[in-house]
């Protein structure tokens, strides 16, 4: 069963599949695009968060359902939308005020993740996943900072990185669920078992007397 705080990370497995593909599908545009000029490599990026932002307001609205852990994804879904149209609307601006946005941004993200890794989850594999995309954040918005005129390659690249460890959470995460309803069952079963005993046994003891 798998042991983890019902918090932002327990949201719906499916909530990672989508962020793990846009992350993939944006990621590769980034790093392999044929059309390198800086505005429309800046607007992908800028697309990228706010799909990224709507995907977190539908995560808030799941969470706040189940009433727990929709503060975080209301507050990454307003971080992912600011940033995302600080870029659209900039486009003319320095391209050194897109470099220190997007590289705060990331490190900002990844520190998050490792956070969440260690705070939020005792599961090994969930821990790994979380802090080792979190790290990648971290060193590419380093790495960003002092790229110059190639950081949306850097920043491809933690997307890419984002993406492939979105997909594993979230399969992992559904492959966790299942177990922890299968469990759930055989526990209940076992207890509907155990009431079916103690009846037969005060009848029994009861027709005894």
């Amino acid at each position: 069963m798998s042991h983890i705080n019902r918090k932002y990370i327990d949201s719906h497995w499916f909530i990672f599949i989508i962020k793990g593909l846009l992350g993939v599908i944006f990621g590769w545009i980034a790093l392999f695009s044929s059309n390198r000029t800086f505005e429309s490599m800046v607007t992908v990026v800028g697309i990228f968060l706010l799909s990224l932002s709507v995907v977190e307001f539908i995560n808030a609205l799941y969470r706040a359902q189940k009433k727990t852990g929709w503060a975080v994804s209301l507050a990454l879904a307003i971080i992912d939308a600011t940033v995302a149209l600080a870029l659209l609307f900039t486009l003319k601006q320095d391209t050194t005020w897109h470099l220190i946005l997007i590289a705060v941004y990331t490190i900002l993200r990844g520190l998050c993740e490792i956070i969440s890794g260690f705070r939020t989850t005792i599961d090994p594999t969930d821990r790994f996943t979380w802090v080792f995309g979190g790290m990648c954040g971290c060193i590419m918005g380093l790495v960003i900072l002092n790229s110059g005129e190639y950081f949306i390659r850097f920043f491809g690249a933690y997307l890419f990185a984002f993406g492939i460890c979105s997909l594993l959470y979230g399969v992992h995460n559904r492959a966790q669920k299942t177990e922890d309803l299968v469990a759930r069952r055989e526990a209940a079963r076992l207890a509907a078992n155990s009431r079916k005993k103690n009846t037969r046994k005060n009848r029994l003891s009861k027709k005894s007397k």
